[in-house]
């Protein structure tokens, strides 16, 4: 019996509070929905993006050359280190396409990989802030929610000294309702900003981790096209002079 006597209570109390006092209830009501939606899409987003760095991490390192892991990169169209990839490999290409030119004109291997390590850090920023997006909706709610329940409390504790000038009396039956409508918006303002904020923690580690991820594969692969271009072989050197567009193999025979 007592159980639906509470319940009864409280929603007598929502029933019966004030114009304000509602509306901050239905503002924190959104927010924490809104909050929600949020939390799951972001962490589906999120695995996934890990998921996939995995797997195509994998297939990058276990690879036979540049062309065969470009092709099968597209099977990954979540993980931000593909994409960070398939931008340095295309802007490769474009840099192969316009070497074609004769003197001062011709970029020499040291300025190719200038130009793929700008290219590879504006994909990286590209991606992380991809990550990062609505995660700002999460830290407002986390900071604003308490406040804005705690100008219910504010406005309800108001009223309840209202009805103490009123009626001229100070007892509990006079100042309960106002003080029970206040401690509801303090509570939802509460509840509504715990997951917002735990959520956002989790969510920002998780994306640094991604992030040095990214970081470091960029730097792998930047590794291994200058120890391509320092090598120097024929081959590659035969396929640039020709403008040769055909697969070439391994990371090397791009630069």
């Amino acid at each position: 019996m007592a159980t639906p006597h509470v319940s009864s209570g409280i929603l007598d109390l929502i029933a019966d509070s004030g114009l304000v006092a509602k509306l901050v209830l239905l503002i924190l009501l959104s927010a924490s929905v809104f909050c929600w939606g949020i939390i799951l899409t972001k962490w589906r987003a999120l695995a996934r993006a890990t998921s996939q760095n995995q797997k195509f991490l994998n297939v990058f390192w276990h690879g036979k050359n540049i062309e065969e892991v470009f092709a099968r990169s597209e099977k990954f169209p979540s993980s931000p280190v593909a994409s960070v990839f398939k931008a340095g490999v295309k802007e490769l290409k474009k840099l192969n396409a316009g070497g074609e030119g004769e003197g001062s004109m011709r970029p020499n291997s040291q300025e190719k990989v200038d130009n793929l390590q700008r290219a590879l850090s504006r994909t990286t920023t590209s991606e992380v802030a991809s990550l990062e997006s609505q995660l700002g909706w999460l830290a407002t709610t986390a900071s604003a929610a308490p406040f804005v329940g705690l100008f219910g409390t504010v406005w309800g504790i108001m009223n309840s000294f209202q009805s103490i000038g009123a009626s001229g009396a100070a007892n509990l039956a006079v100042v309960g309702p106002g003080i029970s409508e206040a401690l509801i918006t303090t509570a939802t303002g509460i509840a509504a900003a715990i997951p917002a904020v735990v959520a956002y923690n989790h969510f920002n580690g998780q994306i640094r981790r991604l992030a040095v991820d990214i970081d470091c594969f960029s730097q792998d692969f930047v590794n291994i096209v200058q120890r391509s271009a320092m090598a120097g072989n024929h081959r590659a050197a035969a396929n640039l002079s020709s403008g040769s567009d055909g697969p070439t193999h391994g990371a090397g025979k791009l630069v």
